[in-house]
């Protein structure tokens, strides 16, 4: 950005090719609505927007650059210095579906400046930033992001701790979502201690307003850290535990508790119990997927897809090979491409199935694809393909090698 006071030169840029080619704000407004491919904001407000622009009050988002590049016939370089992100008042990626219009990026910053004046448009935008930022978790993993986010967080607290009125309760409630995103990034990426610390805060703050869904789900979460240590005894009593708010939680929640009692189980070898529990877990995401909107935001993967492959990866557990590949197969080929962190996951899972049964083409077939993301995305995927690695190695297998060299590539790659 310029000096106080001075605008930066993209945006001087952005004033002299408008008076040059267009002439008055008012008629670039209306240039930008011809050129755009979908609805925009009206005159008015576009006017508001682009006298703020070329103030250089804040960076247009990628889709307004786009636009203005295609009105004034010339290349988005040509305009502005693409080595600059489009500002929004905390920190985020650069996504267009969180960069603020003038008015709101005004309000945002007024709020930061004096926590006190927190309003609902501000909440809001904050819960955009929160599910934006868990799809693209999806797709790039927690490594990237998991910074970004604990400073989402920081601002959050800091709004909580300040909020008065009835608006204190829907902050301490956007709070409580952000630790709990935070802990299960923390958790990918193997920071047990700082896991269980946002658990337990997102946990405390859940119970300070009465919401049932999000302690039960704190408490689910708690299990799969659990599960993922290999404490099976833990993982069912966290289970049970997050169980105890069944009267009171969605469908969705209570199927998510059930399944992760049912994973404890499977993990000690109970099969009994570990199936039983696991139908009960099926009939609640049935009924979850009714009413789908009655969910809270962050249930927003949970459905049937997901929880087939939950229950594969159950049957891998009680060693049933066969049926964990015909349930892994069925949900990998639902599971939407972008998912590329979980795709890495229960690929594995399919891979080692397959390798279990003695099928070692089949394995390899289904694991070189995902080298690469388990290695750059899923720590619990390549562990689980150098466990396939070394299965194959003691079945003497002949495609061992060729999984190695693919794994030792893939980290060559990756740095």
């Amino acid at each position: 950005m310029g000096t106080p006071g001075t605008p930066p030169p993209w945006a001087v840029r952005l004033r002299a090719e408008r008076k040059a080619e267009v002439g008055t704000v008012a008629d670039m407004a209306r240039r930008l609505k011809a050129v755009a491919d979908g609805p925009l904001p009206t005159v008015g407000d576009l006017t508001r927007m682009i006298r703020g622009w070329e103030r250089g009050d804040h960076y247009p988002s990628e889709r307004y650059r786009l636009l203005y590049a295609r009105a004034l016939n010339a290349t988005e370089a040509d305009l502005f210095d693409l080595d600059e992100r489009p500002s929004v008042p905390v920190p985020a990626l650069p996504l267009e579906s969180v960069a603020p219009d003038l008015d709101l990026y005004e309000r945002i910053t007024r709020t930061l400046q004096d926590p006190r004046r927190v309003d609902q448009g501000t909440v809001d935008w904050l819960a955009t930033c929160l599910a934006e930022h868990r799809k693209v978790e999806d797709t790039i993993g927690s490594r990237p992001l998991l910074g970004v986010v604990r400073q989402q967080l920081g601002i959050v607290v800091e709004l909580a701790q300040n909020a008065r009125g009835g608006i204190a309760d829907t902050v301490v409630d956007l709070a409580a979502q952000y630790a709990q995103f935070v802990a299960w990034m923390s958790l990918d990426t193997d920071d047990q201690a700082a896991a269980l610390a946002w658990y337990d805060r997102a946990h405390d703050w859940a119970l300070e307003i009465g919401d049932v869904n999000m302690a039960t789900t704190t408490l689910s979460m708690k299990a799969h850290q659990a599960w993922s240590a290999g404490n099976a005894r833990r993982t069912v009593r966290l289970a049970e535990a997050a169980r105890w708010h069944d009267g009171r939680v969605t469908p969705g929640v209570r199927g998510m508790a059930t399944q992760m009692a049912a994973r404890g189980h499977a993990l000690a070898g109970e099969a009994r119990p570990a199936r039983t529990l696991l139908d009960e877990a099926e009939a609640l995401i049935r009924r979850a997927a009714e009413h789908a909107d009655d969910e809270p935001a962050w249930m927003y993967f949970y459905d049937e897809t997901w929880f087939r492959l939950q229950r594969g990866m159950t049957e891998l557990h009680l060693s049933n090979w066969p049926k964990a590949a015909d349930l892994l197969t069925a949900g990998l080929a639902s599971l939407p491409a972008s998912y590329k962190r979980d795709r890495a996951w229960y690929g594995s899972c399919l891979a080692k199935a397959h390798a279990e049964t003695g099928d070692a083409r089949a394995s390899l077939d289904v694991g070189l694809p995902i080298v690469g993301d388990a290695v750059k995305l899923n720590r619990h995927a390549l562990k689980e393909l150098v466990n396939v690695q070394v299965l194959l190695r003691e079945r003497r297998s002949p495609h061992t090698e060729t999984l190695a060299e693919a794994l030792t590539a893939a980290r060559q790659t990756a740095g």
